[in-house]
């Protein structure tokens, strides 16, 4: 049955830990799934939320904590010891815990890693840890399952059961020869239906294998996992031996925290911020393409003053210069957020001048219809000359913004600078100061 958090169970839970009714929790909560457990649990006090994360058993305890949302794990991990801490990680995959750690500095790292009592997980997790968080060996993990060419399907499935243990998701068995280089992937179907004295050297698949290199981009990963519709994919070192893998759960999650950056910096927040993040920092991150946008404001006014004689001439002009801002801006930040959009996906244009024609022909298409359509409006609210300026600036503008918005994430990107700055404050300000000083000279030209 599906659950929904309401105000009146969560003061049920928090009644029930002061009380020490902890069968009723155990009843009411700790029987839900585990994303609704994380769901309770990112709202309750910290007191409340360990009193009932530690009631759990491992493997809830585990998918609990990487579902609680990034702010509410940090303060909870914080209010543990390092020793708990490290116990904790032990449940997670390796990648999991990796993430985790990336967040303490070198000091607090060793500190945790010297009270865990696995040594093969401390092992994995520090050999993540060697890697940048954003490429494909910062992201696997080494939990994964594997054949050697040589054995028998009875020595495999024997030597599987063993491995499977320690791996919460099984997607694909990887074939390695006696150097652990991957050689190709065995199906679980091919596995258990074939005869126990057949060896895996006849069984495997060994075409169109797709794996990418420990250092290898995020962004390739994702690339890889969208165009050939993958659900893991193995990870090599430099030798092409097999040393993790990534899972579709992984790059979902890349996908998600991407998608949230992206829209934040083209909304003007220049860094992620959470829901319940303090004020100063939403502030923080807010403010710079505030102040951008104030000072666009004030060239904006100072472009206005600029033409102030052709206003007072003709103070009709003065009408429609929102309309003029307005629709420069929206264009702008169409054009872009299609070029971002591509090249997120991967996409490289073969010229950017081809990009570029095209966007100036869908701006050509859509001046000419908005800006007949604007011609009549004008000329009915003033006269002919102001229909024809008003229309003839919205024309020249709506090109101009199309080019801007194509041209501007494509040098970004060019240059390494992330394109998504260009979809916000950046392109709309750009384009309003600019639209009103095309809007204005024309106006000067036509009134002169």
């Amino acid at each position: 049955m599906r659950f929904n958090l309401t105000k009146e169970f969560l003061e049920q839970v928090h009644s029930a830990v002061q009380s020490n009714d902890f069968e009723w929790i155990d009843k009411n909560v700790l029987e839900l799934h585990f994303v609704d457990i994380a769901e309770i649990l990112d709202e309750l006090p910290n007191e409340d939320a360990k009193a009932i994360y530690f009631r759990m058993d491992e493997e809830t305890q585990a998918d609990v904590l990487m579902e609680l949302e990034e702010e509410v794990r940090d303060r909870f991990l914080k209010s543990l010891s390092k020793k708990e801490i490290a116990e904790q990680l032990e449940n997670l995959d390796s990648d999991d815990a990796a993430d985790i750690l990336y967040e303490y500095d070198d000091t607090e790292i060793q500190e945790v890693i010297s009270h865990m009592e696995d040594d093969d997980a401390a092992d994995d997790i520090v050999d993540l840890l060697n890697y940048d968080e954003d490429t494909a060996g910062g992201l696997m993990q080494k939990e994964f399952l594997h054949a050697e060419i040589d054995w028998t399907v009875e020595q495999c499935l024997i030597e599987i059961r063993e491995q499977a243990k320690e791996v919460d998701k099984v997607y694909t068995i990887y074939v390695v020869d006696s150097l652990n280089k991957l050689v190709g992937v065995l199906s679980l179907k091919e596995l258990f239906f074939s005869e126990p004295n057949h060896k895996i050297r006849d069984l495997y698949q060994s075409k169109n294998i797709i794996s990418v290199k420990v250092t290898d981009d995020q962004d390739e990963v994702m690339r890889l996992f969208d165009k050939y519709g993958l659900v893991s994919i193995p990870v090599l070192d430099y030798q092409s031996k097999l040393v993790g893998r990534i899972t579709i759960d992984d790059v979902v999650d890349i996908i998600r925290e991407e998608a949230d950056r992206d829209f934040q910096l083209a909304t003007g927040i220049s860094e992620k911020v959470e829901d319940n993040a303090s004020i100063f920092r939403i502030t923080k991150a807010r403010l710079p393409w505030l102040i951008v946008g104030m000072l666009g404001g004030t060239l904006g006014a100072k472009v206005i003053s600029s033409f102030e004689g052709s206003i007072s001439h003709v103070p009709a002009l003065a009408f429609f210069i929102p309309m003029i801002t307005a629709m420069g801006g929206n264009v702008g930040v169409q054009s872009s957020a299609i070029v971002v959009q591509s090249l997120a996906k991967g996409n490289q244009f073969k010229s950017i001048f081809a990009k570029l024609g095209k966007e100036v022909l869908v701006g050509l298409f859509n001046g000419l219809i908005c800006s007949s359509l604007i011609f009549g409006i004008a000329s009915i609210f003033g006269t002919i000359d102001l229909g024809i300026v008003v229309s003839a600036s919205l024309f020249v503008v709506i090109v101009f913004a199309a080019v801007m918005g194509t041209l501007i994430p494509l040098i970004l990107d060019k240059y390494d600078i992330d394109p998504a700055l260009a979809t916000g404050p950046f392109i709309t300000t750009l384009n309003d100061v600019l639209g009103l000083f095309i809007y204005f000279s024309i106006g000067m030209l036509m009134y002169a």
